[in-house]
């Protein structure tokens, strides 16, 4: 439980803005935006990927970061500045690629997908910072400050994994793939990589660290799935 009521009602009043701009732009995007660009999946991933989350994930993050520095299991500084030894994370990238090129092998195709152009390199090049500043540098950060023992540490990153899950859940309900990814489990894929994310962010108080692998994952799966 947070100690600090301030950044307790901060926290909910986030969580309210938050999920209800983010739904909102999807249901924009759907029914107006890409109509506008005439479905130019570069074009829409600019605003969606490039403008947007930046002035909606990552700027807000930032500013609530410092404003509440002092509750933060990580400042944000430290989480930029970080030395990090690479024998630490080299086996939770291993272990990403293995389950990423998994995916691939199940596919049995190892050719590159005709899909991936510019708009999925904007994807990669964006999304893994403005989700990883908002859900570890962020959310984690002030909820695992108090967490002093390992199992409490563990129930952060598990809350945190659920709300990495339901931000995806306008995208897509917007898409009609809602149900089908929970039909077939793909779900499950978001959950484990959110784990992943956390535990490196905890592990190594860098955030850059959960952001390579997170672009990392959306390089292969993106190249090679689609």
């Amino acid at each position: 439980m947070l100690k600090n009521k301030k950044l307790t009602l901060t926290l909910i009043i986030y969580f309210i803005l938050f999920y209800t701009a983010w739904a909102g732009f999807g249901w924009l995007i759907q029914n107006h935006i890409l109509d506008w660009t005439g479905n130019n999946e570069i074009v829409v991933q600019t605003v969606r990927s490039v403008i947007v989350k930046n002035l909606v994930w990552t700027l807000p993050a930032f500013i609530l970061i410092k404003h509440f520095e002092n509750d933060c299991y990580i400042g944000l500084k430290e989480m930029f500045t970080t030395k990090v030894k690479l024998l630490d994370v080299l086996p939770i990238f291993i272990a990403c690629i293995i389950y990423t090129l998994a995916g691939v092998f199940k596919k049995g195709d190892w050719s590159i997908v005709e899909s991936f152009g510019w708009s999925k390199i904007i994807i990669v090049l964006f999304v893994g910072i403005t989700e990883e500043m908002v859900f570890r540098g962020w959310l984690l950060n002030v909820t695992v400050k108090n967490a002093d023992r390992e199992w409490k540490q563990w129930i952060a990153t598990a809350v945190n994994a659920v709300l990495f899950l339901t931000i995806h859940f306008p995208i897509w309900f917007y898409e009609g793939v809602f149900v089908r990814n929970f039909q077939s489990f793909a779900f499950t894929s978001i959950l484990i990589l959110s784990c992943m994310f956390s535990w490196l962010f905890i592990k190594t108080k860098n955030i850059l660290v959960p952001i390579i692998l997170h672009m990392l994952y959306d390089l292969l799966v993106f190249m090679f799935i689609g």
